[in-house]
């Protein structure tokens, strides 16, 4: 994250000072921390932290460097500083942290060396402890503006038995130019932040406690009211924060804990492109997940006992029983898939190809593709899942309904997906119909020839597969155009299967656009048949198959795409423009 994060004092001497502050660098380091001020080979001390290399050295210094620094430092003269205002001694090389991951360097300083950026954060560390302060003059508050950056500040009060008030006053900034990220990390930075002041105000505390204790300084004062008070403190106007601590290491923890911040800050939040609008597949995966959210809630708000979901609660591509509400609210109920994957044996479109063969499969995908009933009938589970996992890949994701696994029958009305165990029946009606087909998954009789145990490639020699119809597809028959387009991909060896399912993708967008077209001209502009085939054939899809295909693909449009149609439609400036 490109911001500098600061800690600032109001000090009763000289005003607004910036105490210590760290910036990120993408670049070498600044000149008050080059490579020569910080490579001392005898006092290295380093650690990692959160993926973050610390390097915290500190060499002994002449009064001439010192004086050095501060003549090429662009902060106030050392006159003009008291203890109260100062963090880091003369000639300090400061504390640098490498990151691994990004490379970046994270540098802190009591100033920054960049004259600019100074001026932006001396700013900013005035306007926090003087006219940009929330109420009670204790909490955050966000000002700033697009010239000199845009600022979270949060001031406190740190306890000093010495000071006016027994209290002095802090605030940590954060600037950056990017004003919507910036409020958009205020909760983080308030949690944060919040954690940091309350460590300093705890160790203050104790030491105010402590110093109290031993010389109580409310009744020494009353007793010299009449004497001006600077005087009476004997030049202790002024402390260090690192005295009124008690931590000698708090520049080195400050360090450490402004670093962190500012890496989890720049990470937590990360910035997507978003192609175009979202497809309709991903449109209706967020309304079957909104519908799951609400039906949880209802399961979660009702008294009665929750009762295990029998074989008919299916929702469109996802079993309850295997998935719970609990569990996973994503339609394809992923915790399931997850323990199923390595136990598939249907790793992809093209390996259940090579597996059935270029006839069964083309029967059984142009079955796919038109919306009718596909059956599966076997003993083993995960066969039929993986089966399914794959076959579903063909078509919008609003056009699947998945029974995985039954032990009876069920309408084509409920599922296009069913999988049944061999002895359930299959009523005779089905089997002669023109709109189902059946995947017999039986054990292989040369099955004994074979190892017991199976790897990928050997784990399907157990089985043979039967696939039949009622209406068989003719090898000559033309069929849809995506089916032949799929099928090109998957025989074309010079494309991985990878490439293959980024190619099913498109093609299901291209139809899915196709069929936005024929929904709007038949559905909401009532057009009549003549001009239907007419679009048909302009979207070249006027033949006998595709026309099935976009039929049943139109259901699977999404309820926000059809809803935003007609509300279009019932508009009055949509009713004039069509007049």
């Amino acid at each position: 994250m490109n911001a500098i994060v600061a800690l600032c004092h109001f000090c009763e001497l000289h005003g607004p000072r910036t105490l210590f502050c760290t910036e990120v660098l993408h670049s070498p380091l600044p000149q008050g921390a080059s490579s020569g001020d910080i490579s001392g080979q005898n006092e290295q001390a380093e650690e990692e932290e959160g993926g973050i290399q610390m390097s915290s050295r500190i060499r002994s210094h002449s009064p001439a460097e010192g004086a050095s620094a501060d003549s090429s430092s662009p902060g106030p003269k050392k006159s003009d500083m008291c203890e109260g205002c100062r963090s880091l001694a003369g000639g300090h090389p400061g504390y640098v942290s490498h990151d691994k991951e990004t490379s970046i360097k994270y540098v802190s300083h009591q100033h920054p060396n960049h004259p600019q950026l100074f001026s932006i954060v001396r700013q900013a560390c005035v306007r926090s402890l003087s006219c940009e302060v929330c109420p009670g003059r204790e909490g955050p508050i966000f000002f700033g503006d697009e010239q000199h950056g845009f600022v979270f500040s949060h001031t406190f009060f740190i306890k000093d038995s010495l000071a006016r008030g027994f209290q002095r006053w802090y605030s940590i900034i954060t600037i950056m130019m990017d004003r919507i990220y910036l409020i958009n990390s205020w909760p983080f930075l308030l949690g944060k932040i919040r954690g940091i002041i309350d460590e300093l105000q705890g160790k203050a505390l104790k030491v105010f406690e402590a110093e109290q204790y031993g010389c109580p300084q409310r009744a020494q004062r009353m007793n010299t009211a009449f004497t001006p008070f600077l005087h009476q403190r004997n030049g202790n106007a002024a402390r260090s924060l690192t005295s009124l601590t008690n931590d000698e290491n708090l520049w080195a923890c400050l360090h450490t804990s402004f670093a962190w911040l500012l890496k989890a800050c720049g990470s937590r939040l990360t910035e997507k492109l978003l192609e175009g609008a979202p497809t309709e597949d991903t449109l209706v995966q967020m309304e079957k997940l909104a519908d799951l959210k609400e039906e949880s809630e209802g399961w979660d708000g009702s008294e009665e006992e929750v009762k295990p979901p029998s074989q008919q609660d299916v929702v469109e591509g996802q079993e309850l029983s295997k998935c719970s509400p609990e569990t996973s609210l994503m339609p394809d109920c992923n915790s399931w898939n997850v323990s199923h994957r390595r136990l598939s044996v249907f790793r992809s479109l093209r390996h259940m190809r090579q597996v059935l063969g270029a006839s069964a499969f083309r029967m059984l995908a142009w079955h796919v593709l038109m919306g009718n009933q596909v059956i599966w009938k076997a003993r083993d589970k995960d066969l039929v899942q993986s089966a399914f996992d794959v076959l579903r890949t063909m078509l919008p994701v609003g056009c699947v309904r998945i029974i995985p696994y039954s032990d009876q029958y069920e309408e084509a009305y409920r599922c296009n997906f069913l999988g049944l165990s061999p002895h359930v029946q299959i009523p005779p009606h089905i089997l002669s119909s023109e709109f189902a087909v059946l995947v017999e998954v039986r054990t292989a009789t040369r099955s004994s020839l074979y190892p017991t145990v199976f790897d990928d490639e050997q784990s399907l020699n157990k089985y043979e597969f039967v696939v039949t119809s009622g209406s068989p597809v003719a090898a000559d028959r033309v069929g849809p155009t995506i089916l032949n387009k799929i099928e090109a991909a998957l025989t074309n060896q010079n494309l991985s299967v990878d490439v293959v399912d980024q190619c099913l993708v498109c093609l299901k967008e291209e139809w899915m656009n196709k069929v936005k077209v024929l929904f709007k001209f038949t559905k909401v502009d009532s057009r009549p048949k003549e001009d239907t085939q007419k679009l048909l054939s302009i979207l070249g899809a006027a033949e006998e198959d595709n026309v099935k295909l976009l039929k049943f693909w139109m259901t699977g449009l999404s309820k926000t795409y059809k809803s935003h149609l007609m509300s279009t439609v019932r508009s009055p400036t949509s009713s004039e423009s069509r007049n």
